[in-house]
């Protein structure tokens, strides 16, 4: 029970660093800018932050990334609602495929946002560097990687 505990636990921590990531706006940072995935905020001469829209980054391949941190959270909060719903209906053995399977999915969603947002985001830039926001993306990943295994290991084991 107290396995258990610890699993749901785990998971909340996961999804609300994955929420933190997606909203948050310190993907990447300088000292007057501060983007996210959705919009930008710039400092302005009258010590006003604006937010603006991200006009100059490639539209594809921001889309991608939004969709994708989007998608690994809306899976990982369905994970956690089967994980739960599986505990009472499924007998053991049975237990946690699905559950292991969706956070597989949403490990696979974060990787690919965070990966792209590394590879075509921000590569001519010097000055600046990232966030927290995408820090907590790649923490995210650890955790549901290992909240995953932590699925299917479950499912086999007898109790």
């Amino acid at each position: 029970m107290l396995m258990l505990a610890g699993i749901v636990v785990l998971h909340i921590t996961t999804i609300i660093l994955l929420l933190v990531a997606a909203i948050d706006n310190a993907w990447w940072v300088k000292d007057s800018v501060s983007a996210d995935l959705w919009g930008k905020w710039e400092l302005t001469n009258s010590n006003m932050w604006h937010y603006t829209n991200l006009k100059d980054y490639p539209e594809d391949y921001l889309q991608a990334v939004q969709a994708t941190s989007v998608l690994a959270c809306v899976f990982t909060i369905l994970a956690l609602f089967v994980f739960v719903a599986q505990l009472f209906t499924l007998p053991k053995g049975m237990r946690f495929t699905f559950t292991g399977i969706l956070q597989i999915i949403a490990c696979l969603c974060i990787m690919t946002g965070a990966s792209i947002y590394t590879a075509k985001l921000h590569v001519n830039e010097s000055s600046g560097g990232y966030g927290h926001c995408y820090i907590l993306a790649w923490i995210s990943f650890v955790l549901t990687f290992i909240l995953a295994l932590t699925y299917f290991i479950l499912r086999k084991k007898k109790e």
